[in-house]
C-alpha cells in the first residue's frame, strides 16, 4: 500500500474486485436470460424482484465496505489487533443481520408484489422465485464481508476465486434446474432461485475456509473480543455511502416501475432486463472504484497526500475510459442485447431507442461515483451521501416526474442521462473545493 507504484497498485487492487463485481451482478443477469425463455410474465416477475435483491445486495455491501474501510485504516495505523477485532465483528454482524433480512423478505414479498401487479401469473412467478431467493441473504452477506476484509489487506485474488466458483455454479445449474436437463428435475423459475442460493452458499463456504484455515494478514479472533457499539456504529457510518449508492438503485427501480406499470407489464419487463445489463457494466466499473477505496483510505490515514491524490486522478481516468466503452457497446448493439432476453417485436420497438438514450449518462455516472468514493475515503461521508442521493434519488425522481409529464414514457428514459450530467457538475463543484485535490 505504501511502497508499490500507484499505477501497479491500482491494477493489483482493482482488477480482482472489478472481476468480482462483474461476477456478483452476473447472477441476476444470467437468471433473467434463462427465465425470459419461460415467457414475458416470468421476466416481469424477476424484474419486479430486482429492487428486493438489489436491496439485499446493498445491505451486504454496507457491512462489507464498512469493515473494509475500518480494517484498511487500522492497518495504515499499524493497529493490527483492532483490525482482527473488526473481522470478528464483521462476521457476527453478517450472520445476525443476514438472518433478520431473510425473515423480513419472506414476510413482505407478497404485499410488495400485490402493490405492483394484478396479473395472477406474474404474482405466482414472483412469490415462487422470492420464497427461495430470500435465503441467499446470509451466504451473500457473509461472503461479501470476507471479500472486503481480504481486499483491505491487499489480498485481491482470493475473493475473486470464491466468487468465481459461485457464479460458475449458478451458470451451470440455472438451465439444468429451470428446464430439467438430464437427471435434474424441471423446476422452472424455482430452479433459477435455487441455483442462485446454492451459488452464494458455495462462495460463502469457500470464503470461510480461506479466512479461518489459511494464512491471512487479518484473522477471526475470539480472544479479547467484545461487542463494541462504537465500532458497530463506525462500520455502519463508513459503509453507509456505499449502501446508499447501491440501495438507492433498488428504490429507483421501484420508482420507475410505479410509472411503467401504468403503461404495461411489458415495459416493466423491458426495464428490468435493461437495468440488469446496465448494472453489470456500472457495478463492474464500481469494482474498480472500490479497489481504489482502500488505497485512498490507507494513504489518507497514513498522511500520504501525494499517493492519495495520484490514486484519485488515475482511478478517475480509468473509470472514464471503461464507462465510455460500456456506453459504446450498449449504444451500438441494443437489439442484440435485448434479444438475449427473448425480446418481442413490441419490446424492441420502444426498447432500442430507450437503451440508447439511457446509455448516454454512463460517463457522468462513473465520474460522480469516483468523486463520492474519494469523499468517503477521506472521511467526508456527508458529501459522499449527498452525491449519491441526488444521483439516484431526489434529482432523478424530480426529473423523471417532470419529463414523464412532458414526453410520456420517453421522458423516463431522458431523465437518466440528464440527471447523471447534472450530478457530475455538482460533485465536481464539491471536490474542487477540497484544497488537497485542487492543489494537485
Amino acid at each position: 500500500m505504501s511502497k508499490l507504484s500507484v499505477n501497479k497498485l491500482i491494477i493489483q487492487m482493482s482488477l480482482p474486485p472489478l472481476f468480482s463485481m462483474f461476477l456478483q451482478y452476473s447472477y441476476n443477469f444470467i437468471d433473467s436470460i434463462f427465465i425470459a425463455k419461460l415467457g414475458e410474465d416470468a421476466l416481469a416477475a424477476v424484474s419486479l424482484s430486482f429492487p428486493i435483491t438489489t436491496l439485499m445486495n446493498s445491505l451486504s455491501v454496507w457491512i462489507g465496505v464498512g469493515v473494509n474501510v475500518m480494517i484498511a485504516g487500522y492497518l495504515g495505523k499499524k493497529e493490527n489487533s483492532k483490525a482482527n477485532s473488526t473481522v470478528t465483528l464483521g462476521l457476527l454482524l453478517s450472520f445476525l443481520i443476514g438472518t433478520l433480512v431473510n425473515i423480513i423478505i419472506l414476510l413482505t414479498t407478497k404485499p410488495y408484489y400485490e402493490a405492483f401487479t394484478n396479473n395472477a401469473a406474474i404474482l405466482e412467478y414472483g412469490l415462487e422465485y422470492m420464497s427461495i431467493c430470500a435465503f441467499m441473504q446470509v451466504p451473500n452477506m457473509v461472503h461479501i464481508s470476507i471479500q472486503k476484509m481480504l481486499q483491505a489487506t491487499g489480498n485481491m485474488l482470493a475473493p475473486m476465486w470464491f466468487q468465481t466458483a459461485g457464479v460458475i455454479f449458478n451458470f451451470v445449474f440455472d438451465p439444468l434446474l429451470i428446464f430439467g436437463i438430464g437427471p435434474f428435475p424441471k423446476m422452472g423459475i424455482s430452479g433459477a432461485a435455487l441455483a442462485t442460493v446454492l451459488g452464494f452458499t458455495l462462495s460463502m463456504v469457500i470464503s470461510l475456509i480461506m479466512l479461518l484455515f489459511t494464512k491471512q494478514d487479518v484473522k477471526f479472533t475470539i480472544k479479547d473480543f467484545h461487542f463494541d457499539f462504537k465500532m458497530i456504529g463506525t462500520v455502519f457510518a463508513y459503509g453507509l455511502p456505499s449502501f446508499i449508492m447501491n440501495g438507492l438503485g433498488a428504490f429507483m427501480v421501484t420508482f420507475v416501475n410505479i410509472f411503467l406499470v401504468t403503461s404495461s407489464d411489458l415495459a416493466v419487463a423491458f426495464f428490468g432486463a435493461y437495468f440488469k445489463v446496465q448494472q453489470l457494466i456500472v457495478m463492474t466499473v464500481n469494482g474498480l472504484i472500490q479497489g481504489c477505496l482502500p488505497i485512498m483510505r490507507f494513504n489518507y490515514a497514513a498522511k500520504e497526500q501525494e499517493r492519495l491524490k495520484q490514486t484519485f486522478y488515475k482511478g478517475t481516468i480509468i473509470t472514464a475510459i471503461m464507462m465510455i466503452l460500456g456506453m459504446i457497446i450498449i449504444f451500438a448493439f441494443p437489439k442484440e442485447i435485448l434479444n438475449l432476453f427473448s425480446a418481442s417485436d413490441e419490446m424492441l420497438s420502444f426498447g432500442i431507442p430507450a437503451v440508447r438514450i439511457m446509455s448516454l449518462g454512463f460517463l457522468f455516472n462513473g465520474l460522480s461515483t469516483m468523486i463520492a468514493t474519494y469523499a468517503q475515503a477521506t472521511e467526508k461521508v456527508f458529501q459522499s451521501i449527498v452525491i449519491q442521493i441526488l444521483r439516484q434519488g431526489v434529482l432523478l425522481f424530480f426529473n423523471m416526474w417532470l419529463l414523464n409529464n412532458i414526453f410520456g414514457m420517453t421522458g423516463i428514459w431522458l431523465s437518466f442521462p440528464i440527471t447523471e450530467s447534472l450530478v457530475f457538475f455538482i460533485a465536481l463543484f464539491i471536490i474542487m473545493g477540497k484544497k488537497e485535490v485542487k492543489s494537485y
